[in-house]
């Protein structure tokens, strides 16, 4: 029967990965891996931390055969994308600079928006910084956030919640990079992908990802052991530093969007979902 059930999921599998195309392109000075299915008005999505384009994969197949140009890029630090080595270059003006760059190279002036997570983060200072370049956006998980005008952002969660809650965790450069050397890929990714935690999450020195090495823990049904190596082997490859250089650059991107405190308004069409899966995520 499990004979079964893999050759079941790996031709599941081969039908959602068919038609999808993938190149890499110059943006903003690195160069960007993207996948991209359809023709039509263009859908760009964006993924969260810890993902890559393959999060939308099933949504880039779904939006293409409805008449779409479905394009899911690796952020800058994910996946095949290049991987800038200092944390300013991961500011918000970089991240939104490359989106930017990435319309440009796809000819369109204005597109449509769907990201979750950091995605979402992104896109929120997309709409906020080039809303003439944005039909609607759908925000997954992640409100928008104004800018408080007193208190940087890792200030205000150290806190909240405490110097072990993770986005402090995660300031300190190669600390955490450290510890997940230790624990190892595959077992990072399945304790955050599979985390049924209450409460904010904290990742205590010495017990980081904890629940990490408890092999009863089981892969939800949206998540196969196929796409946990998939994701295991990009990560494995290009590291976790650039993508945790994003949660390093929120001092620096509270200071650099100054200018738009209390100034956000309304200029495109908004649909924001609050979502709960069986687990909880980062």
């Amino acid at each position: 029967m499990k004979q079964v059930l893999h050759k079941l999921r790996e031709r599941d599998k081969n039908k959602d990965m068919e038609g999808i195309e993938h190149r890499m392109v110059s943006v903003n000075g690195i160069s960007m891996h993207i996948a991209e299915k359809g023709q039509g008005p263009t859908v760009l999505f964006i993924h969260g931390f810890p993902e890559l384009w393959y999060s939308w994969r099933h949504q880039i197949n779904a939006l293409s055969s409805l008449g779409y140009h479905a394009v899911a890029p690796d952020l800058r630090g994910y996946g095949d994308t290049d991987a800038p080595t200092s944390i300013t270059s991961y500011s918000c003006l970089h991240i939104v600079g490359d989106l930017v760059a990435l319309m440009d190279t796809l000819g369109e002036e204005k597109v449509y928006v769907v990201a979750q997570d950091w995605g979402a983060i992104i896109a929120w200072y997309l709409c906020l910084f080039r809303p003439e370049r944005v039909k609607a956006f759908v925000s997954l998980s992640v409100p928008f956030r104004p800018r408080h005008p007193k208190m940087k952002p890792v200030d205000s969660m150290r806190t909240l919640f405490g110097d072990d809650y993770y986005i402090c965790r995660f300031q300190k450069p190669g600390e955490i990079e450290a510890e997940i050397a230790q624990i190892g890929t595959v077992n990072v990714l399945k304790s955050v992908l599979t985390n049924r935690q209450p409460g904010p999450p904290c990742i205590p020195k010495g017990k980081a990802f904890q629940t990490s090495t408890d092999t009863t823990v089981s892969l939800p049904t949206w998540l196969l052991e196929e796409d946990l190596n998939y994701y295991a082997a990009k990560f494995g490859h290009k590291g976790f530093t650039g993508p945790l250089n994003y949660y390093r650059a929120l001092d620096l991107n509270w200071e650099l969007t100054g200018p738009w405190t209390f100034k956000w308004k309304k200029t495109a069409k908004l649909y924001s979902y609050w979502y709960v899966n069986e687990n909880s995520h980062f």
